[in-house]
């Protein structure tokens, strides 16, 4: 086995032994990053493509923390801190920032923002008073990058500029549709939406039909897009619609695996119609 760089069989087996240092997560992170002796999946990724796993980890921490089991909140933390010290390894390699430069970031942030804690600054006692120093605080260095962007980029500033890019597709769709609705760019009527609907579904078939996988995947965005906006004329949020219906789709496929169960047979074994006729009967006892 080869060894990156400065690294014995002594080192490499220190990375096998947990630790509660994060310098260790560092190396690992290194390690797996390193040409010739890394991780070929590890090292193939980029920003984008770890993105969605960061994504990923962050809803994981949130349901731990609904399903109020602390066990597995530790775990989704460290995997939540693994995307940050991932992001910063692939930045280091760019020469753009450290993990270092994350750390001190935020924690000037935390300074800046707790001026009652960190600046013998009195008079903010209660919780809504911080609150609302907290927001102003995030205001002004809101302001502030916003006018190092204008000095960088004398650009026209969009309605559209203050919506997040950062947050879930869902509410990001949401969040543009209500901007772009201030100025009446919008339907008036939701049955104009669901008409929308129908032709964005029509043009998912017409790719079919062609077989371009990049159109599907555009037109397929365009229709969820469109279904945001339904949401948001019928006033339902369509996040909250979602787990609802992710909840129901569990509720009935489980009452398929038990009724099979109980007829000793298995998932595998049964055909499609038969589990679409448990299906029916799961939404018929609802």
């Amino acid at each position: 086995m080869s060894f990156p760089s400065g690294l014995s069989v002594f080192h490499f087996r220190c990375f096998m032994t947990p630790s509660r240092d994060i310098s260790r997560l560092l190396e690992i992170m290194a390690m797996l990053r390193t040409p010739g002796s890394g991780c070929p999946w590890d090292m193939e990724q980029n920003f984008a493509t770890i993105a969605p796993y960061t994504i990923e980890e962050a809803y994981e921490v949130a349901d731990a923390i609904a399903r109020g089991d602390l066990h597995d909140l530790r775990d989704e933390l460290g995997d939540l801190l693994l995307q940050v010290v991932f992001h910063a390894r692939m930045a280091e390699e760019q020469n753009a920032f450290s993990f270092g430069d994350v750390v001190e970031a935020i924690t000037r942030k935390m300074i800046r923002r707790h001026p009652h804690v960190f600046a013998d600054q009195d008079g903010l006692l209660t919780p809504s008073d911080v609150k609302g120093a907290w927001e102003r605080i995030k205001a002004e260095e809101k302001a502030e990058r916003a006018a190092e962007r204008l000095a960088a980029e004398a650009s026209h500033k969009s309605l559209l500029s203050s919506v997040k890019a950062g947050q879930p597709a869902l509410a990001q769709a949401m969040e543009l549709q209500r901007k772009a609705s201030t100025v009446g760019f919008d339907w008036n009527d939701p049955r104009a939406v669901l008409h929308k609907i129908r032709e964005e579904a029509d043009e998912i078939e017409q790719a079919l039909d062609r077989g371009d996988s990049q159109e599907l995947r555009e037109e397929t965005g365009d229709l969820l897009f469109a279904l945001v906006n339904l949401a948001r004329h019928i006033g339902a949020d369509p996040e909250m619609a979602l787990r609802g219906t992710n909840a129901k789709f569990e509720r009935r496929f489980g009452y398929i695996e038990r009724e099979l169960q109980s007829q000793g047979r298995s998932l595998e074994g049964a055909s499609l119609a038969e589990m679409d006729a448990l299906w029916n009967e799961a939404k018929e006892k609802e």
